[in-house]
């Protein structure tokens, strides 16, 4: 029995001693010292912000439209006998010049017939002047004539008479004029509907016709585009003192470009869209078109615009891609953190942010995307055009995360 004692004693010794010396080299153990590396710095692209007196642009767009358009219709019957080369769509035309005519026969005949009236009124109205010239010194002697003895209802008959009959010579000779149709201004042509030899009748649309001395385009303006031109609802600029707007549209592959000016603003908002709307006008669109090169501001295009608005004096100038939501900057500081701004916006389009408050001259903006922006986290900038930063800033949210810097830097 006491051997078998003596048997298991031996190893739970063993075991013993291996614990104990297991325990005092861990307890002995030199300690390491902690490691203090901080995450790598996200690399960002930053623009420098600048101060100077900016002139406000307004991006809008919209489709030129002519100046005046209007239906060609005749204002008599008849059989087209001839008409203008240029009478088809597309075809230009000179103001009053004849676009096609109708056969004038009857209303030649008409004519005629008033100018033979009017011979015949003539000849009553001086006989009857006459009668009353002889009725006169025949009643000379008498005291209070009667206007009837003296021939006076005749003679205003025979006026009347050919005052009726000169009023016929010239309705006469207006339907004869207008069997030659034209327009009084100078234009293209949109559509027909008749041609050589058809019956036409008085009152129908035959075609449509736009003048192109200048073109119109009715731009759309928000509240703040308003503001950013500084003139009023319903104001209308003294001829060739609009503001200068610059249009552009890509038109078969290719981008041009028209300069022209704002006339007028509306007098009301739209109740639909909440909008107001700006006309502007472009003189002369369809010149120079004996170029191939050329290319008109044709009615009909659609068109993007930029309006030269209001200046506004030492205004904080940073790319359109550093205003972040809620009206926020983030900014590169001097000890390579970011920090986070709240900033006052002037007027903001795509390329361009004017400020008043909120960022300095010379200050650093970040135009590059940032994931979970910390204020305080480590940055650098790097000096290129902007591009993909996903893979930088993957690396730099893991080395956070492994060393618990987010953590302490939201705390």
């Amino acid at each position: 029995m006491l051997t078998r004692l003596k048997s298991a004693a031996v190893p739970l010794a063993v075991l013993a001693v291996g614990i104990g010396i297991f325990v005092l080299l861990n307890a002995t153990k030199p300690t390491p010292d902690a490691a203090t590396e901080l995450p790598r710095a996200l690399s960002v692209y930053v623009e420098t912000a600048s101060e100077r007196d900016a002139q406000l642009r307004i991006q809008a767009n919209g489709e030129v439209r002519a100046r005046i358009r209007s239906d060609i219709v005749p204002q008599v019957n008849g059989r087209i006998i001839e008409v203008s080369p240029e009478f088809v769509e597309g075809g230009a035309f000179a103001a009053n010049e004849t676009l096609f005519v109708i056969e004038d026969t009857d209303y030649q005949s008409a004519l005629n017939e008033a100018q033979a009236r009017v011979a015949s009124a003539q000849v009553d109205l001086e006989q009857a002047l006459a009668d009353a010239d002889v009725a006169r010194k025949q009643l000379a002697g008498q005291a209070n004539p009667s206007p009837l003895a003296l021939k006076k209802p005749q003679v205003a008959r025979a006026e009347a008479g050919l005052e009726a009959a000169l009023a016929s010579l010239s309705l006469a000779k207006t339907n004869l004029a207008r069997t030659r149709v034209s327009l009084p201004y100078a234009g293209r042509i949109a559509m027909t509907t008749v041609d050589l030899g058809q019956f036409v009748s008085a009152g129908k649309v035959v075609g449509s016709a736009f003048s192109t001395d200048s073109v119109e385009v009715r731009l759309p303006l928000t509240d703040a585009q308003l503001g950013a031109l500084g003139v009023p609802i319903g104001y209308r600029f003294e001829e060739g003192q609009g503001l200068p707007v610059d249009f552009s549209a890509e038109v078969a592959g290719k981008v041009y470009r028209w300069s022209g000016e704002l006339t007028r603003m509306d007098a009301l908002i739209d109740p639909a869209t909440r909008v107001i709307y700006a006309t502007a006008e472009v003189k002369d669109p369809y010149k120079n078109l004996t170029s191939r090169d050329a290319m008109p501001l044709a009615v009909g295009l659609y068109v993007n615009a930029s309006i030269a608005g209001r200046i506004v004096d030492d205004a904080i100038e940073i790319p359109g891609e550093g205003l972040r939501a809620g009206n926020r900057v983030f900014v590169l500081t001097e000890e390579g953190q970011l920090s986070i701004r709240n900033v006052n916006v002037i007027h903001n389009t795509a390329d361009q942010t004017l400020l008043s408050s909120g960022v300095s001259q010379g200050e650093n903006v970040i135009v590059s995307a940032i994931r979970n922006p910390i204020a305080g986290m480590r940055l650098e900038s790097i000096d290129s055009k902007p591009g993909s930063q996903e893979g930088n800033q993957e690396d730099y949210q893991e080395d956070y995360q492994d060393s618990g810097a987010i953590d302490a830097l939201a705390d």
